[in-house]
């Protein structure tokens, strides 16, 4: 667990939260691997890749991990708290 260091750290990925992290904010990979079939199915229908779009993240995450908070010693705002997307307890 990352709190033994007593370091705080914001990461990309929930499971980084999940495993002690003290929160992550990042793109939504279930969402990203919805995207990469669109494009697999796009392609495999004839579409020349040089003429998909460009796409780019639209769903993030807010994860906290009110566990790691506490052995930090750190107060998480309420309002911090009403925008996360999960809260780890």
């Amino acid at each position: 667990m990352v709190a033994q260091h007593a370091v705080p750290a914001i990461y990309q990925f929930r499971e980084f939260a999940a495993a002690g992290g003290l929160m992550s904010y990042g793109a939504d990979l279930a969402d990203g691997y919805r995207q990469v079939g669109i494009y697999a199915g796009r392609i495999l229908k004839g579409a020349k890749p040089a003429d998909l779009p460009v796409v780019q993240p639209t769903k993030y995450k807010l994860v906290i991990n009110l566990k790691t908070a506490r052995a930090l010693g750190l107060t998480v705002p309420d309002k911090l708290l009403a925008l996360a997307d999960e809260v780890i307890e």
